[in-house]
Formats: C-alpha cells, structure tokens, sequence
C-alpha cells in the first residue's frame, strides 16, 4: 500500500469514527457531544487509544476475557470511551451504563461502515487474490512453484 492510500484509507476511517461518535450521541440521550469539532477531536484520541493502550490492556486481562468469553472486551471498550470523554472538551458521558452502550454502539457503526468501504483487502504485503476460494501459483524463472 503507498503512503498516499495509507492516508487516505486513515482519514477515512476517521471519517467513519466521527460519524459513529454522533450517531451514538444522537441515539443514546447519556452521550453529549457539543459540536463537530468535539466530535472529530473524540474520533482521532478514540482512534490513538484504540491503536497503542487498547491492545496492551486486552493482553492484561486476557484471562478474564477468555473467563468472561469475550463480554469483558466489551467493558474494556467502554472504559477506553470514558477515558477519552475525560480528555476531550465538549464530550461527555453521563455514567459507565451510556458509555457501554455508546462503545457498543459505535463499534456497531463502524463495523457497518468498513464492511462496505472495505471492498478490496488493502493490507499491505504481497499480491492478494480476488478470489479467495483458491490458492494462485506462479512458476518462477527456476521451475519452482510459488
């Protein structure tokens, strides 16, 4: 993937991130958000935490999630969304219970969201098949099947 699709491919997960965060806001009357900027500010901390503290605190309790078959991963979530009401101006969550809701909510959204702009695997790395239900093999220059 180049640099310029990485970009892209980020702003619009943003994009879809921020539009969660007003739907959710619109839906569930114990999440407030003051304006777009709010909004936009919440998606890209959201966005940061989800990327480097999420995964450190999912490996942390990993046996309580495995305990709980998965349920604590949606709490986790939820503590992630307070913590960054905690750090943004103009968004704010009334209790634990709206942030629970607003974290599942919101990964609902999204999850709608990137299931139609993901039409093609945009990971980086080697070449990948339109067609999943079979494995493509090239012959190279020294007879080998790869």
């Amino acid at each position: 993937m180049h640099q310029r699709q990485i970009v892209i491919f980020l702003l619009i997960r943003w994009i879809v991130i921020t539009t969660a965060i007003v739907l959710a806001a619109a839906i569930l009357p114990g999440i407030h958000v003051e304006s777009l900027a709010a909004a936009i500010i919440a998606a890209a901390i959201l966005g940061i935490i989800n990327t480097f503290l999420r995964p450190v605190v999912l490996l942390l309790t990993l046996p309580l999630t495995i305990l709980t078959l998965g349920f604590f991963a949606f709490i986790i979530n939820a503590l992630m969304l307070l913590l960054v009401a905690a750090f943004v101006p103009g968004f704010k969550i009334d209790g634990f219970g709206w942030a629970f809701l607003g974290a599942l909510l919101i990964s609902v959204i999204s999850w709608i969201a990137n299931r139609f702009i993901n039409k093609t695997d945009q990971r980086p790395g080697p070449r990948r098949s339109r067609h999943p239900d079979y494995i493509d093999l090239e012959q190279g220059d020294d007879g080998k099947w790869r």
